[in-house]
C-alpha cells in the first residue's frame, strides 16, 4: 500500500510533504495535446513574422512595427503557455522560484499584447481620421518609445502586482511539487480594470469611430472614382491602402477581442468553479496563433517574405534591401 501511494505522489521519497500527481480525464488529456500542438504553431508562425519585418528595411513602418512587437508578445506567450499547460496538468518540478518567473512572464505577454492592441488601434485612427496629419503624427521613432513604454509599463506593473510571490517564491505552495501563485482580492479587481476593462474600451470606441469614417471614406471613393484625375491617382491609392491596412488590423483586433473577452468573463462566472486543466490558456492561445495567418491572407509583403525565407534566399548578400511592396 505505501508502494501504491508513493507511485501517486509527485515526490515519492517525501511521503508527508509531497503532492499527488493531477489525474486528467480523457478529454483533459485531449485538451493539453491540442494546446501543445497550438503552442508550438503559435511560436513558429510568430517567428515567422518576426524575421520578416526585422530582416527587411522596407518593412520598418510604424504600423509594421507594431505588428513586430505584438509577434515578440505572442511568441513569449506561445512559450510560455507550454509550461502553464506543463503546471496545470502534472507536478511543478523546475523550481518554485521558476514557478513564480513563469506567471509573471506570461502575464506580461498578455499585457503588453493588450496595450499593443490600444497602440494599433490609435495608430489606425489617426491614418484613416486624420490621414494628413498622419505621417508627422505617426513616425518611426515615435513608434518605438510607445511600443518601449508598453513594454516597460507591463514589466514594473506586474513586477509590482506579483511582488510578493517574487520576494517569497513558493509562499502559498501547501506541498512540494505545486506552483501556485495568489493575489489579493483588491488586486485582482484593479487589475481587471486596468489590464481589461478600460484598454478593451479604449480599442472598441477608436475601431467604432475608425469603421464609421473607413465606410463613408469608402463610399465618396466609389461615387468620385470616374472624376479622379491622374493628378489625385496617388491620393486614391493611398487611401485605399490605408483601408486595407484598417480592415486587416480590424479582423486581428476583432479575434483578439473574441479569445480574449470570453476569457475574463468566463473567469468571472466560474469564479467559484475549477476549470478543465489548460482551458483558459487555450481561449487566449487562439488569437496569438491566428494573427500571422491574417497576415498571409491579407498581406502580400508577408507571403514574399515567407517565399524568400524558407528558399533561404533571406541569406543573401543584399537581401535586407529587397523590394517588399
Amino acid at each position: 500500500m505505501e508502494n501504491q501511494d508513493g507511485a501517486e505522489l509527485c515526490f515519492p521519497q517525501l511521503l508527508n510533504v509531497s503532492c499527488r500527481k493531477p489525474k486528467l480525464n480523457q478529454s483533459d488529456t485531449v485538451l493539453v495535446y491540442l494546446l501543445f500542438f497550438i503552442c508550438v504553431f503559435t511560436v513558429s508562425l510568430n517567428l515567422l513574422v518576426i524575421i520578416s519585418v526585422s530582416h527587411f528595411r522596407q518593412l520598418h513602418t510604424p504600423t509594421n512595427l507594431l505588428l513586430l512587437s505584438l509577434a515578440m508578445s505572442d511568441f513569449l506567450f506561445g512559450l510560455e503557455s507550454v509550461l502553464e499547460a506543463y503546471r496545470q496538468t502534472v507536478c511543478w518540478l523546475l523550481g518554485e522560484l521558476a514557478c513564480s518567473l513563469h506567471v509573471y512572464l506570461l502575464s506580461i505577454a498578455v499585457s503588453a499584447s493588450v496595450g499593443l492592441m490600444v497602440l494599433i488601434s490609435v495608430d489606425r485612427y489617426v491614418a484613416i481620421c486624420d490621414p494628413l496629419h498622419y505621417p508627422t503624427r505617426v513616425t518611426v521613432t515615435r513608434v518605438k518609445m510607445c511600443v518601449c513604454t508598453c513594454w516597460t509599463c507591463s514589466i514594473v506593473y506586474f513586477g509590482l502586482f506579483f511582488y510578493e510571490n517574487l520576494a517569497h517564491p513558493g509562499l502559498y505552495n501547501t506541498c512540494y511539487g505545486q506552483c501556485v501563485v495568489a493575489v489579493r482580492n483588491i488586486q485582482a479587481v484593479f487589475d481587471v480594470f486596468f489590464s481589461f476593462v478600460a484598454p478593451i474600451a479604449v480599442v472598441i470606441i477608436l475601431y467604432i469611430r475608425v469603421f464609421v469614417t473607413a465606410v463613408s471614406q469608402a463610399r465618396a471613393m466609389r461615387s468620385h472614382v470616374a472624376a479622379v484625375t491622374l493628378q489625385h491617382s496617388g491620393t486614391v491609392m493611398t487611401k485605399k491602402s490605408e483601408l486595407k491596412a484598417a480592415r486587416t488590423l480590424g479582423v486581428v483586433v476583432v479575434v483578439y477581442l473574441m479569445c480574449y473577452c470570453p476569457y475574463n468573463v468566463l473567469l468571472f462566472v466560474t469564479a467559484d468553479v475549477p476549470l478543465p486543466p489548460a482551458s483558459g490558456v487555450f481561449m487566449l492561445c487562439i488569437s496569438p496563433c491566428l494573427n500571422p495567418v491574417i497576415y498571409a491572407l491579407f498581406y502580400p509583403w508577408f507571403r514574399k517574405a515567407l517565399r524568400l525565407i524558407f528558399s533561404l534566399q533571406i541569406l543573401q548578400p543584399g537581401s535586407r534591401e529587397t523590394n517588399m511592396l
